[in-house]
């Protein structure tokens, strides 16, 4: 990833509306508004209103307005709130501003693509800058970043570091250190690099459709001075998200959502929409009272939700299902590390055929003694760093064991395979694509 990115493209066209009705989210609208009679289409005055000495211009300033905030609270129950949610800049406290620190600045965006996991297999999907998985950042242990991160789609978003020590208010997660990035807000998330080792980035709204499906990517803290190096002198470094898809679910939900925001961000734009009926509120008293006075009916009770499941039938190594997966390239007497990150909320037992690797660190941190292993278990969410060392010439199959994930769409092989492939040998059999067996 690059500093100081162009701005990004415009978003590609979005997704058609859906023609099914089982997942409660479609009908969002008309399930809140009916519970509340209507309450978020009626005049401005009826709007709900909490916290209204709060100045909302301090809470979406532009990042060069020339103050910061010392304290904010979310802006879902300020006064005419729903007005000054689409657009502006959000520059929350908690990290130095520009001119105490020297940041190295990226920026980020989210829009909507149409990805390709194998050919004839495509969907829309929430993408980071446009690419699945997200960019890919480099950076050093103690390195203060800047990431200006912008919203250009119809739906909310954050974006949570995964395993980085940083200011609470950096963290991501909606209504808890921050509102979500509602469209076409950017939002600046300041913070020092650290720990180092192998993290990662996720959105943390709608987690099960926005982070499991694409919205996700590497962050890499390198140390200054790397001692695995001595014992493991690896010359290249490869990062490997493992992914789990349920392309139905992804494609009915996306629909799903995106049809309902149109309508919520039609109503937020007239200043007309009500927190409750957005299913926010200001505690957990609040929600109580309004489910059991009947003003409120929940999203999990019966007679909303279908209470769908995701079965996932495709898995996939950086974005791409085998065969399409990309091979990783090794030389004899070469030491290569790879870094595999879970983003698929699934357990992952990666097995590499004709080696044993050296298991030497878990989530970004090192192991006090690396461990030697041919087959090893990635949990949801973690990291883990492997060393393998290039002595049996060949090609070698690298894929999850547990063989109801290496298949695409039920259809062995396929799914998170991929490919240790010499570069400097002569094979003595050539191997070819084998899609159904």
């Amino acid at each position: 990833m690059t500093q100081r990115k162009q701005p990004p493209a415009a978003p590609e066209r979005q997704p058609e509306g859906s023609e099914a009705t089982d997942i409660h989210r479609r009908r969002f609208l008309q399930n809140a508004l009916a519970v509340t009679g209507g309450a978020a289409l009626a005049a401005g005055s009826r709007i709900t209103q909490a916290a209204e000495g709060m100045d909302h211009s301090r809470h979406a300033m532009g990042a060069h307005a020339g103050h910061r905030m010392d304290r904010y609270g979310s802006m879902m129950f300020t006064k005419d709130h729903s007005g000054h949610m689409m657009g502006g800049i959000i520059e929350p406290p908690g990290a130095p501003s520009d001119d105490e620190v020297d940041y190295k600045v990226f920026d980020i965006d989210v829009r909507i693509v149409q990805h390709e996991i194998l050919p004839g297999i495509r969907l829309h999907m929430f993408a980071f800058n446009g690419q699945v998985p997200g960019p890919e950042f480099h950076v050093t242990e103690g390195d203060w970043i800047k990431v200006n991160f912008t919203n250009n789609t119809e739906e909310m978003h954050t974006i949570h570091w995964h395993g980085i020590t940083l200011p609470y208010t950096m963290d991501g997660v909606p209504m808890i250190t921050q509102d979500p990035v509602h469209p076409g807000q950017t939002f600046v998330y300041r913070f020092q690099a650290k720990p180092a080792g192998t993290r990662w980035y996720h959105c943390h709204w709608s987690t099960p459709l926005h982070a499991a499906t694409a919205m996700h990517g590497a962050f890499i803290v390198h140390r200054k001075e790397e001692p695995l190096k001595e014992r493991f002198p690896y010359t290249r470094d490869y990062t490997l998200m493992l992914e789990a898809w349920d392309i139905d679910f992804a494609r009915e939900e996306m629909n799903g959502l995106l049809e309902g925001m149109k309508e919520v961000n039609l109503l937020m734009s007239k200043g007309l929409l009500d927190y409750k009926t957005h299913g926010f509120f200001k505690d957990y008293d609040e929600f109580k009272r309004a489910v059991e006075s009947g003003e409120y009916v929940a999203p999990y009770l019966q007679s909303r939700s279908s209470g769908v499941r995701v079965r996932q039938n495709f898995f996939a190594i950086n974005g791409k299902s085998y065969p399409a997966t990309k091979r990783i390239g090794i030389r004899q007497g070469e030491w290569i590390r790879v870094r595999l990150i879970n983003a698929s909320g699934l357990s992952h037992h990666m097995h590499l055929h004709g080696h044993d690797f050296w298991w030497v660190a878990q989530d970004g941190n090192d192991l006090p003694e690396p461990r030697r292993l041919n087959t090893i278990h990635v949990e949801p969410g973690g990291t883990y760093d492997i060393m393998i060392y290039g002595d049996n010439p060949g090609f070698w199959t690298f894929h999850d064991h547990k063989t109801t994930q290496a298949r695409n769409n039920g259809i062995y092989p396929g799914g998170m395979l991929t490919v240790l492939a010499y570069e400097d040998f002569e094979p003595t059999y050539v191997p070819s694509v084998s899609v159904d067996q």
